[in-house]
């Protein structure tokens, strides 16, 4: 068991750095998936130390519905990982807020016309682009899973950095909008928990640990 657990580390290793190379051929996807300009480089990849933690997050996409390829999945497992490490964020706190978000579906739209993994809406999506240097071709740049990503990450670490490295906080302004969380925080009010509990149930179903 120890043997075949081990080689399939080897594989989602192997398959990860070479996903661009390799992506199989098909129709056209009705919005765009893994976008080429902003995979990791080879070199950005450890090909063995994030093994444990990409199995781990691969697994909870197959609990999800997701619209991504095998392939896609492994990419978008290293940029979690490397995305949550540049913005000092746990791997497994970025999962939760996919989940609850989108539940692992990267064409999401919701009600109010957030898009994509993080459910990001198209104006703080548009400049957060701009903070990243990544190229913004209209809404439907957040249906990239590796843009959404990495645009979702930066704009978490800016609302914990806000509030005073304060994560419930962060929460709840990444969902109700850091205006709403600011004028509740002046008149002295609590901010509304049910996100953060949402969020913080799904890190305690699924912590990643590279351990485990």
């Amino acid at each position: 068991m120890e043997r075949l657990v081990l080689a399939l580390l080897v594989l989602c290793a192997v398959v990860g750095v070479g996903l661009v190379e390799d992506a199989p051929s098909g129709a056209t996807p009705p919005a765009p998936a893994v976008s080429d300009a902003v995979l990791p480089s080879v070199e950005a990849r450890s090909p063995n130390a994030d093994d444990a933690i990409v199995v781990q997050i691969l697994e909870r996409f197959a609990m999800r519905h997701t619209a991504l390829s095998e392939r896609e999945r492994i990419a978008l497992a290293h940029v979690i990982i490397e995305e949550a490490r540049k913005h000092d964020l746990e791997p497994d706190l970025v999962m939760a807020v996919i989940e609850v978000e989108s539940a692992g579906y990267h064409l999401a739209t919701s009600h109010v016309g957030a898009l994509g993994l993080m459910q990001l809406l198209p104006s703080t999506g548009k400049e957060l682009a701009g903070k990243r240097g990544i190229e913004w071709k209209g809404p439907d740049t957040l249906f990239d899973p590796i843009v959404n990503i990495r645009l979702g990450t930066t704009y978490l670490r800016e609302l914990a950095d806000r509030y005073d490295g304060n994560v419930s906080i962060a929460l709840a302004a990444y969902n109700w909008g850091p205006g709403r969380i600011d004028r509740r925080l002046r008149r002295g009010a609590t901010v509304p928990s049910r996100y953060i509990e949402q969020v913080m149930s799904a890190v305690d179903r699924y912590t990643i640990t590279a351990g485990s």
